[in-house]
């Protein structure tokens, strides 16, 4: 019978749905403001009732959006102080190491593949990169939502760089999602057509063994050899 090793808590496959919808509502708000010339912004602008009606849904949005974060931030903060954190998501040397190997190895320069452990260097990229751009469109947010009480304690021109900032940010995040993570969730070959493991929380043994062969070969050596299909249970 196959086994199945538990990749993501509950928490975390919360987290990930809100994202999704957060992410695509505000990406369906901003980005027909930043390119309000063209016929489909107009278009989505007047489904939603105008500008401003577009605009609080932005900042509304935006709002729920900077609270997932702290929550994230203050989740995974606590967890660190009390020892029952992990440090898994932290890039180390060994990445770049592993991301030199893979090339050589789709260049056909090497035969050896790359090892990774519970995370491999692109989804620490792609962890870090959302988190760092939460960070840029969050604080840039905040200067766009609140300019007065900003320029009483900083430069006023700090309002227009935080708007080429936030706009920018907030295109180059969607056009990764749509072409980094959409690709290696839904079109690459091995999950395709869809990568269910953030959803279902877990992953198969074949799949531990082939994507992830050093966790799953430290599990093994503990004894943790994962749980029969069926018998699994939210964690």
């Amino acid at each position: 019978m196959s086994r199945l090793y538990t990749r993501f808590s509950v928490w975390q496959r919360v987290q990930h749905g809100l994202v999704i919808v957060l992410f695509t509502a505000l990406c369906v708000t901003g980005l027909p403001q930043k390119f309000f010339e063209s016929g489909w912004a107009i278009w989505l602008v007047e489904l939603f009732g105008g500008i401003d009606r577009t605009r609080w849904l932005h900042r509304a949005t935006g709002i729920l959006f900077t609270g997932l974060l702290v929550a994230h931030v203050a989740v995974e903060g606590v967890k660190l102080f009390r020892g029952r954190g992990s440090l898994s998501m932290i890039p180390h040397r060994r990445d770049f190491a592993d991301a030199i190997l893979t090339l050589r190895y789709y260049l056909g320069l090497s035969d050896r593949q790359a090892r990774f452990d519970r995370f491999d260097y692109k989804q620490k990229f792609e962890y870090w990169g959302l988190v760092l751009g939460s960070l840029v469109v969050v604080g840039t947010g905040l200067v766009l939502l609140y300019p007065v009480h900003v320029t009483q304690w900083l430069p006023g021109v700090v309002v227009p760089v935080a708007m080429v900032a936030h706009s920018n940010e907030g295109l180059l995040a969607f056009l990764t999602i749509i072409t980094w993570h959409v690709y290696s969730a839904v079109l690459a070959p091995e999950v395709f057509p869809l990568d269910t493991t953030m959803f279902t929380g877990t992953i198969s043994e074949e799949r531990m063994r082939h994507e992830h062969p050093l966790e799953w070969e430290r599990l093994h050596a503990r004894g943790e050899a994962g749980v029969p299909e069926g018998e699994v249970t939210d964690t």
